[in-house]
């Protein structure tokens, strides 16, 4: 069991859900916020999340707040676990109360899609001078929920922060390591979203296992491509932040982004594999800011173009896969 001070989780959809309940059950007094007055009153009243997690029984140290402000100025540490499209905007209304030294962690992956910067830059310009951390990983919410094991990690130029949290969320069964390479484990948290959608196409297409097997591999080593472009270091994207997400993303059919990949290869439209998802999907938005990158940097990620043209419909994902099939030959190291 942790004592810790008051840890506020703000976002109260599956992972919030799932992290908070994580935090609680190891004896972290943790309080989670939703932005829904009644979604909060009937999970406090059930001690279900209905529309997330309806399986799960939700502990009962945990509290549940639909005040933002009188939370956050109680805070002392922050977990964001909201879309990455409402981070920005959960960020600045937050700004006015979180007290100094507060630590500042999120489990949200992704880029803000209205600048396309990663959100420890958004964490620094708006709350400089705070322990920022982010906390990623192979992690689906469900399975955290029901308390199978995880390993995720928690990077932070802040040792001390890193360790702090960590500590918050580590138990027997979910093991929560620490680094300090912040961009490289967003990196890796944004472009498995992606990468996924490819190898959903192409299982959707029955394509076969070697298929997958090869997509996987040739979407890490874009992921290093652009890491390295970048300034993040190899090994963060070997580990969990990076090919652990990868694979469990790109195998689990968990994943939304997987599953729209399935959809689209099996010849659903876009927008009805969206909306039969139901939830927001990283990757549409992501794979915008992921070319952008690649492109200001020189850096060749032939699987995201194709999926970026894919999600845009300039192809068919059968079109999508042929090209990339016809590429030509080349080493496989450079």
């Amino acid at each position: 069991m942790v004592t810790a001070a008051a840890t506020a989780v703000l976002g109260a959809g599956s992972w919030g859900t799932a992290l908070a309940v994580q935090l609680a059950r190891n004896g972290v007094p943790t309080t989670l916020w939703g932005r829904t007055p009644q979604a909060v009153v009937d999970m406090a009243r059930t001690r279900h999340n209905a529309r997330y997690l309806p399986d799960l029984e939700l502990p009962a140290p945990l509290q549940l707040s639909a005040m933002l402000e009188p939370l956050v100025r109680d805070a002392g540490t922050i977990l964001i676990a909201v879309p990455s499209h409402a981070f920005r905007d959960l960020l600045v209304a937050i700004v006015p109360w979180v007290a100094p030294g507060t630590g500042i962690a999120w489990a949200t992956k992704g880029f803000d899609p209205g600048s396309g910067r990663f959100l420890h830059e958004l964490v620094a310009q708006h709350l400089p001078g705070h322990p920022a951390a982010v906390v990623t990983g192979p992690s689906f919410a469900r399975e955290v929920a029901q308390g199978l094991p995880t390993a995720l990690t928690v990077h932070s130029a802040d040792a001390a922060f890193a360790q702090a949290m960590a500590l918050q969320l580590h138990s027997p069964r979910f093991r929560a390591y620490t680094g300090n390479d912040v961009l490289g484990a967003e990196l890796g948290g944004a472009m498995k979203n992606v990468l996924a959608v490819a190898t959903g196409v192409a299982d959707g297409m029955r394509m076969g296992l070697n298929a997958r097997a090869g997509l996987i591999t040739r979407g890490l080593a874009e992921m290093l491509r652009l890491g390295a472009a970048l300034g993040s270091r190899a090994e963060t994207l070997m580990g969990l932040a990076g090919l652990g997400d990868l694979v469990l993303t790109c195998t689990g059919d968990l994943s939304r982004n997987r599953r729209l990949g399935l959809a689209l290869g099996q010849g659903t439209p876009l927008a009805q594999a969206v909306a039969a998802i139901g939830q927001v999907v990283e990757s549409i938005e992501t794979v915008d800011t992921v070319m952008k990158l690649a492109d200001a940097h020189g850096v060749e990620l032939p699987i995201t173009a194709l999926v970026q043209k894919v999600l845009h419909e300039e192809l068919t994902p059968a079109e999508g896969m042929a090209a990339l099939l016809a590429r030509e030959q080349k080493p496989e190291y450079r």
